[in-house]
Order: C-alpha cells, then structure tokens, then sequence
C-alpha cells in the first residue's frame, strides 16, 4: 500500500508531498517499532487511562464524587483532547533532537532534495497518531466507565470535524516553531516542545476556565489556537445541551470558528518563516549538526 502510494502521479510530482510522506512512514516505523506489538499495545491502552484516572480521582476529591454532574464531561473531554497537544507539540520538536544527536542522520537527510517543512511535518504525524489512538481510547474509556452524555447522534460531526482539522494543522504549526528554535540549542532544551504543552494545560481552559487566571495572564490563553480548539470540539462532542466554562459561553460556534480559523493560518505563517529563518541561522552558525553528546 505505501509503495502503491508513493507511486501516485500527484506523488510523484510533488517533491513536498513526498517528502511528506515519507517522513510519516519514518516516523510511524520509529515510534511503532521499540517494541513488540502487544507491548505497544499495553502501553497505549493502559498509559492514557491511568493519566485520566489522576484527573479523576482529583475531581472526585474536590467534588465528593460528583462524577455525574454534566460539568464532569466538559472537563474530562478537555483532558483527553489535550493528549493531541503533547504528542504533536513535543514530537516535532524532538524530532530536531533525535536526527541531529540520537540517529545523527542530519547530514544524510539535508543534503538529500527533500523538504525540510514537510520533512519536520511528516515526523509529526507519528505522533499525532498515537495522540489520537490515546484520545480515542480515553473518551471510550469514559464512555464505559463514567457515562459521558456522547451520542453519535447529538455529535456535531460537521463542526467537529472542521474543528479537528484546523485544531490539528495550528499544533503542527506551533510544534514547527518549537522545532526551528530547538535548532539553534543545545540538547538539553529538547524539552521546550514538552515545555509549551504543559504551559498550554494551564492557559487553554483545559480543565478549568481562563476567568480563573490573573488578569495579567488570562490573554496568553486567549492568543494560541488550541483554547478556541478546545471550545468547539467539546461543544460538537457534547451537543446542543452541553453544559461547559463562561469564558465563551457568549460566542457562538461560528464566532469561535473564525478565530480558530485566523489564528490557525497566522501561527501557520509564522511556523514557515520561523523555520527558514532558524535553519540558515542554525547552519550558519553550525548548531544545525552540532552534537552536545548528553
């Protein structure tokens, strides 16, 4: 199937798209291949559901167990979405890691005629389908063992399919910055991607509103496409009868869609020119291939 693909017309044609492609596969092959199958397996079923049971217990704790109240949903949807925002944040950026100082294949790839954007984008994707089988599991998870009010028949499945979409390019964008600047640093800043993502559980009204936040510091939230992401998916999974934070409970779908929207082809913008301007810098200077040998 992956060399039926890779021999399409449009495929073949397109050196970006290639590129792309092949770094998905790469990528795939080294997060899939650490360990046997059912070892994988265990891992990506038991890792998400002991993640969201910290959440849990914690909710439980300040709420005497008041699982069934409808806010419950809101915030362990907010949890288990946020799974996508470490994997794809994080796993551009220590992609920039692994091939300059784990494989040190950085001068192999970069002298080769591939996109180094879509190349980056490409390793993305790996852990983007990870995030995604965690996401799937943990909402299941949910499903069964807390009764999260998900229907497939209340599901807004227009609305949270365009919502994924742009909520999945504006990380890989923000993943893409934090890649170009861990190009022009050391190893030991391979943690920024991680770095951001946690800050990101604090400041997107994850599992608890912005209105909370200091004044000083509730517009950080509001500036990164991931709060507005976090929004709409909640709203399209729950329904129409979705009981969830005040912060945007003045906006409507539509409005927040077209913020999502902007923000997303800003921060898209300013992921391409962030990472031509880091790489010529990084090779300039020689950080591009440097090995600190952690």
């Amino acid at each position: 199937m992956y060399q039926t693909m890779m021999n399409l017309p449009l495929v073949r044609r397109a050196n970006w798209l290639r590129t792309f492609l092949n770094a998905a596969w790469l990528g795939w092959q080294i997060e899939s291949n650490w360990a046997d199958p059912f070892l994988f397996a265990v891992y990506s079923i038991a890792r998400p559901i002991a993640s969201v049971l910290i959440l849990v217990v914690m909710y439980s704790v300040i709420t005497n167990g008041a699982t069934d109240q409808p806010i419950f949903a809101y915030i362990y949807l907010g949890n288990a979405l946020y799974i996508l925002v470490g994997q794809v944040v994080s796993g551009v950026s220590w992609t920039v890691i692994s091939d300059r100082e784990q494989y040190r294949t950085v001068r192999q790839l970069y002298t080769t005629p591939l996109d180094g954007y879509f190349y980056l984008m490409g390793r993305g994707v790996a852990r983007l389908l990870v995030g995604i089988i965690s996401l799937v599991i943990t909402v299941g998870f949910g499903v069964l063992a807390f009764q999260l009010p998900i229907s497939l028949q209340t599901v807004d499945w227009l609305l949270f399919t365009v919502t994924m979409v742009l909520g999945i390019i504006s990380l890989a964008a923000l993943g893409h910055v934090m890649g170009s600047i861990t190009m022009m640093t050391a190893r030991q800043i391979g943690s920024v991607g991680d770095a951001v993502a946690g800050a990101l559980y604090l400041f997107s009204g994850a599992i608890f509103p912005l209105d909370l936040l200091p004044s000083v510091l509730r517009p950080i939230g509001l500036i990164f496409p991931a709060t507005y992401w976090l929004e709409l998916a909640r709203r399209a999974l729950l329904g129409p009868g979705y009981v969830g934070f005040e912060t945007f409970a003045g906006f409507s779908n539509s409005h927040l869609l077209l913020i999502l929207l902007v923000a997303t082809l800003l921060l898209l913008v300013a992921s391409i020119y962030t990472y031509r301007w880091a790489f010529n810098r990084a090779r300039e200077t020689g950080f591009f291939d440097m090995e600190t040998n952690f």
